[in-house]
């Protein structure tokens, strides 16, 4: 076989990238900032729990592992415009029926849905259409610009959404979000991906069959090492992200130093990538993950048992934020660099199920825990635990793949 050119690597301003830089910003704030909001709007006016509720999101985000491998592998052939676009369409029908129920069967059909299509129009599928367009071993600029697109989600879906409820209330709230994904994310999504510009394959000799790359892929070590790694962050950074509040009032903060420290985590996310543009055009994604990685544990320490004043708790949700937001491009970059240059977005999506399956459950497992041992010490301990598995298998992986490499 002999490998056709790949186009130069995308420019972060360029039409391409802007327009995914948009519909990311409208897919994520729509479809999952806003869930925590519109259940709080929801809970008082139909009399259901917190578990009903919550429950129909954890459905929803174990259905979307099911998906990431069957939607990266139709996005490899050359489909992403049709998944993105549908997918929004599909998410807007859901969210427009979610504004109408009043039945507990038909709110999880809808929001359940609404889960499970964020595996066609979150940032794993964007990343498999960057690298489609470009090739994966020159998308690294164009995933590192689109996460900071996807950076500003929450900064401007949360007060949004907000706003909406209190003008509106939830349901009409709904219904604009339907309309934001039909109207605007599957309109750009149609528009700025376009088959006719993907990357050329590897050509091949007619009459011989295509190589099973994610097959090969499952049978290297390194997939597996990365895929406990990725894994055991979804669980720590899931558990985390949703008991934060709670452990650290327990551990004595007020509430405003509480969502102060957690107000600083998005923008050190949005730094830290931009670190990551600026100064580390040139280091391997090998590289930068294993550096990236010791700040995970750091952090999760700090949090259970340093000591307990801001600016320690400040300066650990920034060390967080900063890893998290760099550790999303490592993810987008690293496969192509250690496990395989083709079937991107099926082995993306191999990657991402055990990842997503981790970020449902890890939630209830630790609140489970805190539930057993009527504190948060025992749930925290396993989140560090968590966070420094992830730093020493992300190690192996990478100290593999150079020993195959030298081989």
């Amino acid at each position: 076989m002999t490998e056709i050119a790949a186009p130069a690597p995308l420019s972060g301003r360029s039409w391409f990238i802007t327009g995914l830089g948009v519909a990311q910003i409208s897919s994520w704030g729509s479809l999952y900032y806003s869930f925590p909001l519109i259940a709080a709007a929801m809970e008082p006016e139909l009399g259901w729990s917190k578990t009903e509720i919550y429950g129909a999101s954890t459905i929803g985000v174990l259905l979307s592992a099911v998906l990431s491998i069957p939607v990266g592998a139709a996005i490899d052939r050359g489909h992403g415009r049709w998944v993105m676009a549908g997918a929004s369409i599909f998410a807007g029908a859901l969210l427009a029926l979610w504004g109408m129920m009043d039945s507990i069967l038909l709110f999880y059909l809808a929001a359940a849905g609404v889960g499970a299509l964020q595996a066609a129009t979150l940032y794993e599928p964007a990343f498999a259409v960057i690298a489609r367009r470009t090739g994966p071993t020159a998308a690294r600029g164009g995933i590192t610009a689109l996460t900071l697109w996807g950076g500003f989600a929450s900064t401007i879906f949360v007060p949004l959404v907000q706003l909406l409820l209190d003008l509106y209330g939830w349901r009409q709230a709904l219904g604009v979000l339907a309309g934001i994904n039909i109207l605007l994310c599957a309109s750009i999504y149609f528009l700025v991906i376009d088959p006719a510009l993907d990357a050329p394959k590897l050509s091949q000799p007619p009459g011989t069959q295509r190589r099973p790359h994610l097959r090969e892929a499952l049978r290297n070590p390194v997939f597996w090492w990365l895929a406990v790694s990725f894994t055991a962050y979804a669980a720590s950074f899931s558990a985390l992200l949703m008991h934060f509040y709670p452990m650290l009032v327990e551990r004595g903060f007020s509430q405003h130093m509480v969502v102060a420290a957690m107000a600083l985590i998005g923008p050190a996310q949005v730094a830290g990538r931009v670190f990551i543009m600026a100064f580390g055009k040139g280091a391997s994604g090998r590289l930068i993950g294993s550096v990236v990685v010791l700040g995970f544990p750091i952090a999760m320490a700090v949090f259970a048992w340093g000591p307990a004043e801001f600016l320690m708790v400040a300066g650990a949700a920034v060390l967080y934020g900063a890893a998290n937001g760099m550790m999303t491009i490592v993810r987008g970059i690293i496969i192509p660099e250690l496990v395989s240059k083709e079937d991107y977005g099926a082995i993306n999506g191999a990657l991402v199920m055990p990842m997503t399956i981790a970020r449902a459950l890890a939630p209830l497992g630790a609140a489970a825990l805190w539930s057993w041992s009527g504190s948060y010490a025992g749930t925290m301990a396993a989140v560090v635990a968590a966070a420094a598995l992830m730093t020493l298998t992300f190690w192996l992986a990478a100290a593999i793949s150079v020993n195959s490499r030298h081989s």
